[in-house]
């Protein structure tokens, strides 16, 4: 058995949890910014290609106390490097240290890649490493005097899906706009309607989890090329993922926004993943959308008004928006913003509001609960 790490925006650990328990995994450690389960390498690529939340996989190689550089670099020496790093491995350490007496990161990275290199040595009985193979990082997290030693096997961050080849000025990361609509009431049955789509994100991830797709089916990561974990697990899960997708549902998906620019790239966007059919973008005020009264779901990153001078004009979009709904009252509406004021200026106090970050941005998300729909709507 190995251990692995979901990592995760703060705010969204429950979210990740609960993905994990759908995949089929127990005994799940939850921390801050981070989700600790067991598996087996087949584990590696099945993880990776699923989570729509996490940030990344991490393989956990060890935790342990660590007041000294000597004690680091033991404890940090005595873990089996040899059994997943190559020969021609391309290792790099990263780092970072919190509230813990081994302050210095640039320090503790160098303290740990002595150590790996020490340990890879008897294992190879050589003086030098290419370092021209696969890629292997390897994060050292201080917490509290608590180092936790670990390599990526993600590469880049598991937000980047592969169909975001053009976005817009503010994008919100594709993790967080499937967490949005993992929180919401929002079923593959019911209309979803983005009044501010800009490129795309929310309706593209709806669509995928109202297709069952997997959001790492169309990209690379960085344990693909590593021997450990072979090629046929890599096979075997895209195929099994392949074979679980819903391609008979239709969906009820919309997007809107006043930018041409933004719905065209939209629309480029949902065609990298064959989803041109299952979304409908278009160029439109949102006051002036034609909403039916039919239980339908809202869900939204509006613009936040962070720059100068766009604070009236962001108030009064709020204010439209609560307009808007309050007469399609069988609506339910999810908006995430930074605005402090947002629910005064909606003209009603949220059912839930929880608290998450969007980028560096720290923001809430407002959740109101529409009536629930009749068994055939």
């Amino acid at each position: 058995m190995i251990e692995l790490i979901a990592t995760a925006t703060f705010g969204l650990e429950a979210v990740v949890k609960r993905e994990l328990t759908d995949l089929g995994y127990e005994d799940l450690k939850v921390e801050n910014g981070k989700v600790t389960f067991q598996g087996t390498e087949k584990d590696i690529p099945k993880a990776n290609i699923w989570l729509r939340t996490a940030d990344r996989v991490l393989l956990k190689m060890g935790e342990f106390k660590a007041l000294s550089f000597e004690e680091l670099f033991e404890k940090t020496k005595s873990l089996p490097w040899e059994q997943w790093i190559t020969e021609d491995g391309n290792f790099v350490v990263e780092g970072k240290s919190i509230d813990s007496k081994l302050f210095s990161v640039s320090d503790c990275q160098r303290i740990v890649e002595k150590a790996v290199v020490e340990k890879l040595r008897t294992k190879y009985h050589v003086d030098w490493f290419e370092k021209t193979g696969p890629k292997f990082t390897i994060e050292v997290a201080l917490l509290k005097d608590v180092a936790t030693l670990t390599i990526d096997t993600s590469g880049e961050g598991l937000h980047k899906r592969g169909y975001r080849d053009r976005q817009g000025d503010a994008p919100i990361k594709e993790t967080l706009a499937a967490a949005m609509l993992l929180l919401s009431y929002w079923n593959k049955e019911r209309v979803l309607f983005d009044p501010f789509c800009g490129s795309g994100t929310i309706p593209i991830e709806a669509a995928m989890i109202g297709k069952n797709m997997a959001p790492g089916l169309e990209r690379d990561f960085a344990a693909e090329k590593w021997p450990r974990v072979k090629k046929e697990y890599w096979s075997e899960a895209r195929r099994e993922a392949l074979r679980l997708m819903d391609t008979e549902s239709k969906l009820h998906i919309l997007g809107c926004d006043i930018d041409r620019k933004s719905i065209l790239r939209a629309r480029d966007n949902a065609a990298n993943f064959g989803l041109e059919d299952d979304i409908a973008f278009f160029i439109k005020d949102f006051r002036d959308a034609d909403l039916n009264n039919e239980y339908g779901v809202v869900v939204t990153n509006p613009p936040y008004g962070e720059r100068i001078g766009e604070k009236a004009e962001i108030e009064e979009l709020y204010r439209d928006l609560g307009t808007k709904f309050k007469e399609l009252d069988t609506w339910s509406v999810y908006v995430i913003t930074s605005n402090e004021d947002f629910e005064k200026l909606y003209g009603k106090k949220a059912n839930r509001k929880r608290k998450l970050y969007n980028g560096r941005i720290k923001v809430d998300y407002y959740q109101y609960y529409g009536p629930r729909p009749p068994k055939d709507v």
